[in-house]
């Protein structure tokens, strides 16, 4: 399949690696890494298991696989503008791959959302932040996109545990604009209330993409939602549904927002929860 794809023309001519090798070439150090992957390994020491079968060093043409610590070197040497250079080549061999499979995508849809690294060390950049599973520990927040209808990784971003800015929200969806193939039209996008800012909004109308975010609760926009005109939620599990327009502080317009609540009843009192969504 790899060579259908012309990944090794691909990779070298996109990928620029100005250290030189001496176990493996450049090639050979990715395409083992990218074979580890595919058949489930997800940290390098596993590949030792496999480092003397013959199938893959048939693949890799060598003798048997260069150690963990090799295989760290070479990723340490590489500057972090391979990072962008290995989005571009994901979105060549994305193109390739739809030509090849006769995926004839238009619209998608793009699903966006930090997710927890837990760490336990004393690793750079590490903080005591949002960590459900893990309380109190360190962790890193990365941002991830995919693609909802093939469950492809679009774009992500490995960063420390604080929340992001609206400013690095906003460039990792010009990245993730970016890397879509060009016979995509129409964008479709969908993201939890940790981009809820007005920076991804503008990153989100700068590319024509129509959006739904959770709407993060703050005291006006609680304000907004009992002094709304609710109705019966007929298509929904929720109780009640509403829709108005607000422009929270800051932001530069107003926008739709939908809201629903439900009615949860005990024997001291009746208590409404509310969920909102932004959405254009």
């Amino acid at each position: 399949m790899l060579e259908k794809l012309g990944f090794r023309q691909l990779l070298e001519e996109t990928i620029k690696v100005t250290r030189v090798t001496r176990v493996l070439a450049a090639y050979q150090f990715f395409l083992a890494m990218l074979l580890g992957m595919y058949v489930g390994f997800s940290r390098l020491n596993q590949l030792r298991f496999v480092a003397r079968d013959p199938l893959l060093t048939g693949i890799l043409q060598v003798q048997q696989l260069p150690p963990q610590s090799t295989l760290w070197r070479f990723l340490e040497a590489l500057h972090s503008s391979v990072a962008g250079q290995i989005l571009k080549l994901q979105r060549a061999l994305r193109e390739r791959v739809w030509a090849a499979a006769n995926v004839e995508l238009t619209t998608v849809t793009l699903d966006t959302d930090t997710t927890v690294h837990t760490l336990y060390g004393k690793q750079f950049g590490g903080r005591k932040s949002y960590n459900p599973k893990n309380r109190g520990k360190k962790s890193y927040q990365p941002i991830l996109t995919f693609l909802a209808e093939t469950r492809e990784f679009i774009a992500g971003q490995l960063r420390n545990g604080d929340r992001p800015t609206g400013a690095q929200i906003a460039a990792h969806l010009c990245i993730v604009f970016q890397s879509l193939p060009a016979r995509v039209k129409q964008i479709f996008a969908r993201a939890d209330s940790g981009f809820y800012c007005w920076e991804a909004i503008e990153a989100y109308e700068e590319f024509g993409c129509q959006f739904v975010i959770v709407a993060r609760k703050t005291s006006r926009l609680v304000e907004q939602l009992q002094q709304a005109t609710w109705k019966r939620s007929l298509n929904t599990d929720a109780d009640e549904e509403c829709e108005f327009r607000y422009q929270p502080e800051g932001w530069g317009r107003a926008y739709r927002f939908v809201a629903y609540s439900r009615m949860e009843r005990s024997a001291a009192s009746d208590a409404k929860w509310f969920s909102a969504w932004l959405s254009i």
